[in-house]
């Protein structure tokens, strides 16, 4: 079992309002909550959720960064600089001035592909739709420089003509629980065991639940996983908005086949806190994250659903190199040794298939969009969805 930080007593008093919460809204809802339901308040609830209060979640690099985790775009500038690359390939197929970002973090992200962009000699503008109140006024004065040529949105666009950019977005959207018994499909909620202690409990899977499952797998008793219907939501309905243009989503996931592979029979729900990955959501809730990886299969097929096309789909190691990230790291000085391994290490994460390089993956989506993307030139697993 994998041991946990300790709190300090801020966290410690906190997630103690946290849990105080979710169990008034498990009592309210007559005993059981579908895991969703509490996801959603454990991550979003207003002043207490993990993403709606005031604590520390992303890393800005560092040799010991604060924090829970750790985004491609605080590990090494280069992963900006390079995905501007290709935003600015979809804004001049697209005839699009304007990048949207979802869920922009620190602001690393924004603040590299402006830069990048401007070198590039086209000068977007950006827009940025955050739910995080603390990591918004984290990002304005990380951009403040930029004016208003950034702005961010509370409401989805009606119309957007540019690039779509959402980098670890998926994984955070609240996901359904289930698992196959003997007997049939299960939806896995949380209940309450006393008055506090937050316990597993199953009930028959609702019948939307149950179809939207078993059009993806085979029954298999014992097997518990996870379904994103949000998330599918969430990419459908570009279709109504994204008029011309391209959506970037990159995540941690898999095609359907591996992503409900037979040996992965626990799922995929993860929880990060202190840079400490472990699998109990019922622990510090409202102080650590909770993510599961991302179906990119029906990803693609809610895209598909909402009018859109599959423009690519590759790992993230393929994307980089194909978008030109060894060219933008050959232009550090190797002579300058520390700075180059500084600037290497990184790139060595981003692009391993033992770190970040397979596990993360990029579905481009879009309209209008004619001409392929170069992110996608070798290595595109588009076929395998």
């Amino acid at each position: 079992m994998t041991k946990l930080p300790d709190l300090d007593p801020a966290s410690s008093a906190h997630s103690r309002l946290v849990a105080r919460h979710l169990q008034a809204r498990i009592r309210a809802a007559g005993g059981w909550l579908p895991f969703d339901q509490w996801m959603e308040e454990a991550l979003y609830a207003p002043g207490l959720g993990y993403y709606a209060a005031g604590s520390a979640k992303l890393a800005e690099g560092g040799r010991h960064p604060s924090g829970d985790f750790v985004t491609a775009p605080e590990l090494t500038p280069l992963f900006a600089q390079t995905l501007a690359r290709q935003v600015a390939e979809v804004l001049e197929a697209c005839g699009g001035a304007e990048v949207l970002e979802f869920g922009a973090g620190t602001g690393a992200l924004a603040e590299g592909v402006l830069a990048a962009l401007d070198e590039l000699g086209v000068p977007a503008r950006y827009r940025i739709v955050e739910l995080s109140a603390d990591l918004r006024d984290r990002q304005r004065a990380r951009l403040a420089a930029y004016g208003d040529r950034v702005a961010w949105l509370d409401a989805l666009p009606d119309a957007f003509v540019g690039c779509v950019v959402a980098n670890e977005v998926l994984d955070a959207m609240p996901v359904r629980l289930f698992r196959w018994t003997g007997d049939g499909l299960e939806e896995r909620g949380v209940a309450l065991e006393g008055d506090e202690r937050f316990v597993w409990q199953h009930r028959a899977a609702p019948a939307g639940l149950a179809q939207a499952v078993m059009a993806r797998m085979p029954p298999l008793p014992g097997y518990v996983s996870e379904i994103n219907l949000r998330g599918e939501a969430f990419v459908r309905g570009m279709g109504a908005w994204l008029k011309a243009g391209a959506a970037l989503l990159i995540d941690y996931g898999f095609a359907r086949a591996e992503y409900y592979h037979p040996q992965r029979a626990e799922g995929t729900l993860m929880c990060h806190l202190r840079h400490v990955a472990h699998a109990d959501p019922f622990a510090a809730v409202g102080v650590q994250d909770i993510t599961a990886h991302v179906d990119f299969t029906a990803m693609a097929e809610a895209a598909a659903e909402g009018g859109l096309d599959v423009l690519g789909y590759a790992s993230q190691a393929a994307f980089l190199m194909n978008a030109g990230l060894m060219d933008l790291l050959s232009r550090v000085d190797p002579a300058d040794v520390q700075a180059y391994a500084r600037a290497v290490a990184p790139v060595q994460k981003l692009l391993s298939p033992a770190e970040m390089g397979e596990l993360f993956k990029v579905l481009a989506v879009g309209r209008g969009v004619a001409r392929p993307l170069s992110g996608f030139g070798r290595g595109d697993r588009s076929h395998a969805l």
